[in-house]
C-alpha cells in the first residue's frame, strides 16, 4: 500500500460524496432531509462494501454496512439501471426500518462495473396506519406503510412509471416524497460523473486499487485500536422501556477482545416485541448497528480512520434470530433507532471495562422525533417533521457531555423555529436547556432540553416517538451520578396530564405539549471537578449555588468562587468519602433488578426464544404473571423452568 496515494484517494472519495450529499439536501423537499438531514449519499465497491461517505452532510452513523444482501437479488444489472428497496425482510439487515428508502446506481466505465453510488432517505410518510407512518404502539410492519422488495426503479434508463405512481399514491405527501427521491438521484448522478472523471484520469485498475487500499487502511486503523484494549470477556446490560408493555426489554451484550479482533454478542437479549421497537440485522458477519459503540470509539481514538466497511472487518457481531435487534416477519420497526441506541449503551458498558479508567457515561439514550399532520384548505393531509428531540450525552473521561444532544443522533440538525412556525400550524413557546438536570461528575453529563409546542390549527395530530429513559436513568460511571429521567405533558384547558413515551396526540387550537428529555450521566467523582467549571455552570444558570456546595463542595457567592471555603468544604467531604461505584444506575433500575437480576433476565430471554415464534408473546405474558408470585430475587433456574413448563403446557393440546 502506498500511504500517500491511499490518503489522496481517501480524501478524493470523501470529497465526491460530500459534493453529492450537498446537492441532494439542497434540492430536497421535506424537512427531514433539507433541515434535519436524515439521509446519506455514499459509494460502494462492486461487491457492495461501502468505501466512502460524507462526514459533514447527512448521516454518517452506522452507514458502513454492506449492500451485498440487497444486490444479491439482481442478476442483470446494467448501465442505466437504478435499484430500489425499503424492505427490511428482503435486504438482509441493510434496511432496518421501512421508512428508509435505499437507492443504488451501478457505475460503469465502459463495460466495467467499477462501483455503486447509493443513498438512503428517511421518508416523512410512506402511508400506513398513522400520519408519518411511525407510532411506538404499532405492532406489525403492515401498519407502517408500503414495502418494496428489491427491484428496479429505472431499467436501462427508462423510468418504471407504475412504481413511481405507486410511491406517490401511497404516501400522504406523495409529491414531496418523489421530490426527495429526485434530489437523491441528482446526488447519485454527481457521483457517476465524478467517478467517470476519476477513471479517465487514473484508469480502472488504479481506481480499484484505491478502493481496496482505502478499505484496508480503515481495517488496519481499527485493528490498531482494538489491539490496545484489554483482552478478555466483558458483559453489560441495559433496558429499553418503550416496548408496548409495562415490562422493560432487556438488552444484554457480551464483548470478547482477543488481540486485534472483537466479537460482540447480544445473546440473552429479549425477544422481539409487539411494538415498533424492533429491527433486523440478518446474518451479516458484522452489522454496523450492533457495533456502533466500538466503531465510534475507533473513530475517536484514530480520527484519520476512513469511514467505510473496512472498519468492521476485525469484528464479528451476533444477535439470535427473533430477538428485538434481529426480528422476524412481521415485526414493526418504525421506532427502531431507540433500540439501536440501547445496544450502543450496552456495548459502551462493556468497553468501559476494557479500557483503564473507562470511556464514557450513558447519554439520554433516545432518538425522539416530533411530527405534525393537518388538513390543508384543499382537504389534503399534510405531514411535516417538526423537530428531532434527544437529550444530553454522557460525561467523558476527559470532557463534559454535550448539552441537548446524544452521541448517536448528533448528526440530526434542529429545525429553525422560524421555519417550523412558517410551514406548520405550530408555535414553539420554548426550546431551552433545563437547569440542574445533568448527571453530576468530575465531567458532568450533557444537560436535558425542554420544548413546548402549541397547536394553532382547529384540529391537528402530533406524532411523538423515540422517547425513552423515563424509568431507568442514564447511568453514571466512576462515581458519576446518573442523569435525570425524561417526562412529557399535555397542557389542555388548564389541566396537565402526562402522555408517557409518545404516540399520536389529537390536538385542538390552544393545546400544548411540553417535553423534557433525559440528561447524560456523570463521569467521575463530582468533588474532583475543577472549581472553575462549577462556577461556569453557576454563572450560565445551569447549576444553583446550593447544589454547587452540596454536590461539588464548591462555594459560590454572588457568582464569585470562595476558594478558602471551597477547600474546607471539600476536605470535610473527603473525610467522609466512601468507595466509588464503577456504575451508578439510579433507583429505577436498582428496584427492578432486586426482583429481576441480570442472570434471570438472560435466562428468561433464552428460554422464551426456544418456544415457537407464534407462542413467544403469550409465553412471555404468562411467565411474567407466574413469576410475579415468586419470592425475589428470581434465579435463572426458576425462570428457565417456569418458561419451559409453560411452553410444554401450551404445546401439549396440539401434540
Amino acid at each position: 500500500m502506498d500511504i500517500a496515494r491511499t490518503e489522496i484517494m481517501k480524501n478524493r472519495f470523501a470529497a465526491m460524496t460530500e459534493e453529492a450529499a450537498t446537492v441532494a439536501f439542497r434540492t430536497a423537499h421535506t424537512t427531514f432531509i433539507k433541515q434535519t438531514q436524515d439521509f446519506s449519499v455514499a459509494l460502494a465497491s462492486p461487491s457492495g462494501e461501502s468505501f466512502a461517505m460524507p462526514l459533514y452532510t447527512g448521516s454518517a452513523t452506522g452507514t458502513e454496512r454492506t449492500l451485498a444482501p440487497f444486490l444479491q437479488h439482481y442478476s442483470d444489472i446494467a448501465p442505466g439501471d437504478l435499484l430500489i428497496t425499503n424492505d427490511p425482510f428482503h435486504s438482509g439487515g441493510l434496511v432496518t426500518h421501512q421508512m428508509d428508502i435505499y437507492l443504488a446506481l451501478p457505475l460503469f466505465y465502459g463495460k466495467d462495473l467499477v462501483a455503486f453510488a447509493w443513498c438512503f432517505i428517511h421518508c416523512t410518510d410512506i402511508g400506513g396506519a398513522v400520519p408519518g407512518s411511525v407510532s411506538p404502539d404499532l405492532h406489525e410492519c403492515h401498519q407502517e406503510g408500503f414495502r418494496i422488495r428489491p427491484t428496479k426503479l429505472i431499467r436501462g434508463g427508462v423510468m418504471n412509471d407504475d412504481l413511481r405512481n405507486f410511491l406517490q399514491d401511497n404516501s400522504r405527501i406523495g409529491d414531496a416524497l418523489w421530490g426527495d427521491l429526485e434530489a437523491m438521484m441528482a446526488g447519485l448522478r454527481v457521483l457517476e460523473l465524478r467517478m467517470n472523471d476519476l477513471c479517465e484520469r487514473v484508469g480502472v485498475v488504479a481506481l480499484r486499487q484505491g478502493i481496496n487500499d482505502v478499505m484496508d487502511y480503515a481495517e488496519a486503523k481499527a485493528r490498531s485500536v482494538i489491539a490496545k484494549l484489554r483482552d478478555g470477556e466483558y458483559e453489560f446490560s441495559d433496558y429499553l422501556e418503550g416496548s408496548g408493555t409495562k415490562d422493560p426489554v432487556h438488552i444484554h451484550c457480551r464483548l470478547r477482545i482477543a488481540g486485534d479482533e472483537a466479537e460482540i454478542d447480544y445473546t440473552g437479549s429479549d425477544p422481539q416485541v409487539q411494538a415498533a421497537s424492533n429491527f433486523i440485522t440478518g446474518g451479516m458477519r458484522a452489522h454496523s448497528s450492533l457495533c456502533l459503540g466500538l466503531t465510534n470509539y475507533i473513530y475517536s481514538i484514530e480520527p484519520s480512520t476512513p469511514v467505510n466497511s473496512g472498519v468492521l472487518r476485525p469484528m464479528r457481531s451476533h444477535a439470535p434470530s427473533g430477538t428485538v435487534m434481529n426480528a422476524e416477519y412481521p415485526a414493526a420497526m418504525g421506532n427502531r433507532w431507540m433500540t439501536v441506541m440501547r445496544c450502543y449503551d450496552a456495548l459502551m458498558g462493556c468497553l468501559n471495562q476494557a479500557v483503564d479508567g473507562g470511556i464514557i457515561a450513558s447519554g439520554a439514550g433516545q432518538a425522539g422525533n416530533i411530527a405534525v399532520s393537518w388538513q390543508e384548505h384543499s382537504g389534503r393531509t399534510r405531514v411535516e417533521v417538526v423537530e428531532p428531540f434527544s437529550g444530553g450525552s454522557g460525561g467523558r473521561y476527559r470532557a463534559d457531555g454535550v448539552d441537548a444532544t446524544d452521541t448517536l443522533v448528533n448528526y440530526l440538525k434542529s429545525s429553525p423555529v422560524e421555519y417550523v412556525e412558517a410551514e406548520t400550524p405550530l408555535v414553539i413557546r420554548q426550546h431551552a436547556l433545563v437547569p440542574s438536570s445533568f448527571g453530576h461528575g468530575r465531567y458532568r453529563g450533557g444537560a436535558s432540553v425542554c420544548i413546548e409546542v402549541e397547536c394553532q390549527a382547529a384540529q391537528a395530530k402530533i406524532m411523538v416517538r423515540g422517547l425513552d429513559r423515563f424509568r431507568f436513568q442514564p447511568w453514571g460511571v466512576q462515581g458519576g451520578h446518573p442523569g435525570r429521567s425524561g417526562e412529557t405533558w399535555l397542557l389542555r384547558g388548564g389541566e396537565k396530564t402526562t402522555f408517557g413515551r409518545g404516540g399520536v396526540l389529537s390536538m385542538q387550537r390552544g393545546d400544548r405539549i411540553l417535553m423534557v428529555s433525559p440528561s447524560g450521566g456523570g463521569f467521575g467523582d463530582p468533588t474532583t471537578r475543577p472549581a472553575a467549571l462549577v462556577v461556569e455552570d453557576v454563572t450560565n444558570g445551569l447549576l444553583d449555588e446550593a447544589e454547587a456546595a452540596e454536590v461539588y463542595g464548591v462555594i459560590v457567592k454572588s457568582g464569585i468562587l470562595d476558594t478558602p471555603a471551597t477547600t474546607r468544604r471539600r476536605e470535610k467531604m473527603a473525610a467522609t468519602h466512601t468507595s466509588v461505584p464503577t456504575v451508578t444506575h439510579g433507583h429505577g433500575r436498582g428496584e427492578y433488578e432486586e426482583v429481576w437480576p441480570t442472570e434471570a433476565s438472560v435466562a428468561f430471554a433464552n428460554a422464551v426464544l426456544r418456544a415457537p415464534a407464534g407462542l413467544r408473546t403469550a409465553v412471555q405474558c404468562d411467565a411474567r404473571a407466574a413469576l410475579a408470585a415468586r419470592r425475589a430475587p428470581l434465579s435463572a433456574s426458576v425462570v428457565s423452568d417456569t418458561v419451559a413448563d409453560l411452553v410444554r403446557g401450551i404445546q401439549a393440546p396440539h401434540a
